[in-house]
């Protein structure tokens, strides 16, 4: 991950812009981390992955029952180093 200070970043915003669509930078301030500057399309990735939170009571029988029995695709495979992780 690329790390730059918070003078740096504003010295050369355009040019960090262009780096953070290749991967996140990071934007320090006084040597700690502040802030980390991402691609809309990274951004976006990440927020597919915010999930509602529900309690196994807000469920109904047949809710449970589909949990029980489902089987993943095997086109799931292809995420098994990001729950390895």
């Amino acid at each position: 991950m690329e790390m730059v200070s918070a003078g740096e970043f504003q010295r050369k915003i355009g040019h960090y812009q262009d780096r953070a669509l290749v991967g996140p930078v990071v934007v320090t301030r006084n040597g700690r981390e502040r802030l980390v500057l991402l691609s809309a399309e990274e951004f976006q990735r990440l927020k597919r992955r915010d999930r509602e939170v529900l309690r196994v009571t807000d469920f109904t029988a047949a809710d449970l029952d589909a949990i029980r029995t489902a089987e993943p695709p095997a086109a799931a495979a292809a995420f098994d180093p990001e729950v390895a992780g």
